[in-house]
């Protein structure tokens, strides 16, 4: 199944990601949503339990699985937080 990608900051939107994490899963793909630091992982899962009731009237349930991932940014390694949000 195709994975998208979004990246999720201490700014975003809780309700914005949650319509790209609902707009996604009805495309019939999986979401995964990074974030780096404390805030941004505040944000992205904010907008993970936002997008679940996004999808709740067409029968939809979600499920989140965190999880850590080593990104390159500017030539510097960092690890983020990484939530893969599907269909149950």
């Amino acid at each position: 199944m195709k994975t998208e990608i979004l990246k999720v900051s201490a700014t975003s939107s809780p309700n914005a990601v949650a319509g790209s994490i609902a707009a996604v899963i009805q495309e019939g793909k999986n979401a995964e949503v990074q974030a780096i630091g404390a805030g941004a992982v505040n944000q992205a899962i904010k907008a993970v339990a936002i997008a679940r009731g996004y999808v709740a009237p067409v029968g939809f349930d979600l499920v989140c699985v965190p999880g850590f991932k080593a990104l390159e940014i500017e030539g510097k390694e960092k690890t983020a937080i990484s939530l893969y949000v599907g269909r149950r």
